[in-house]
C-alpha cells in the first residue's frame, strides 16, 4: 500500500461528532488524492464511563455505544482501511477493568466491539519518518523538539496548526489537526467555558508537507 498521501482525521468522540465533518473529510481526501487514513484517535467518547462528573440525563453506557457504533459504520464504509492512535477516551473501559484488576484476556478487541475488522489501532504509527499519535503528553511543537522528529497528533481540540524547526543538521514539523466533535453536545460540557474547537484535519504528503484544512462552519 502507498502511505505518501495521508489524510489524518482528528477527534472523533464518537457518537458526539459533528454533523458534516465525514463529508468534510471525505472531500479532502478526494481533493488531495489520499492514499491512506490515519484516525488520530478517541474515535470514541465513552462519556458515560467518565472518570470526571457525567451528565445525569445522558445516554446509558449500552445506548451510547450502540449509537457509537452506529456512527462509526459510516466512518468504516467511507474508510475501510485505516490506522487508529489510541485515544485516551478510547481506553476507558481498559482503565476500568485495570483498576478493578480484570484480566486483559476478558476484553475484546477495540476492532472486535466496534464493528471495524480492518481498522489497525496501535500507540503509534510511523509512516515516511512521520510518527502519528494521540498526543496526551503535550503539544505537537513540544513532542517533535524532543524526539527529534516529525509529529502528527490530535487530543488538543481547539489546536489546528503546523510549526516547522530547522536546525543545522535537522528539519522537523509539529501539526495540530484539529478535531470533528460537536462542541454543543452534552459530553463537551467541561469546554463549554473555554475556547470553541477546531474543526479540521490534515493531509501529509510524502512525509515533507503538511496541510491543515479547516471545515467551513
Amino acid at each position: 500500500m502507498d502511505y505518501n498521501r495521508i489524510l489524518v482525521i482528528g477527534d472523533l468522540h464518537e457518537p458526539f461528532c459533528l454533523d458534516g465533518y465525514l463529508d468534510f473529510c471525505k472531500s479532502v481526501f478526494t481533493k488531495y488524492k489520499c492514499s491512506h487514513v490515519v484516525f488520530i484517535g478517541d474515535v470514541i467518547d465513552n462519556h458515560f464511563s467518565s472518570y470526571h462528573e457525567t451528565d445525569a440525563n445522558g445516554m446509558g453506557g449500552s445506548q451510547e455505544l450502540d449509537l457509537a457504533i452506529s456512527k462509526l459504520s459510516k466512518w468504516y464504509k467511507a474508510f475501510p482501511v485505516a490506522d487508529v492512535t489510541i485515544g485516551n477516551h478510547d481506553r476507558l473501559i481498559m482503565r476500568k477493568a485495570q483498576s478493578s484488576a480484570i484480566p486483559s484476556k476478558w476484553i475484546r478487541d477495540y476492532k472486535d466491539v466496534l464493528g471495524v475488522p480492518n481498522w489497525n489501532f496501535v500507540d503509534k504509527v510511523v509512516y515516511d519518518n512521520v510518527q502519528y499519535i494521540h498526543g496526551e503528553g503535550g503539544t505537537a511543537k513540544t513532542k517533535c523538539r524532543a524526539d527529534m522528529m516529525s509529529t502528527v497528533q490530535g487530543h488538543l481540540h481547539t489546536q489546528c496548526y503546523t510549526e516547522w524547526f530547522v536546525g543545522q543538521n535537522f528539519r522537523v514539523f509539529g501539526t495540530q489537526v484539529g478535531c470533528g466533535i460537536d462542541h454543543d453536545s452534552y459530553a463537551m460540557a467541561y469546554a463549554k467555558r473555554g475556547k470553541k474547537p477546531a474543526i479540521g484535519c490534515a493531509v501529509v504528503l510524502n512525509g515533507e508537507t503538511v496541510i491543515n484544512e479547516l471545515m467551513p462552519l
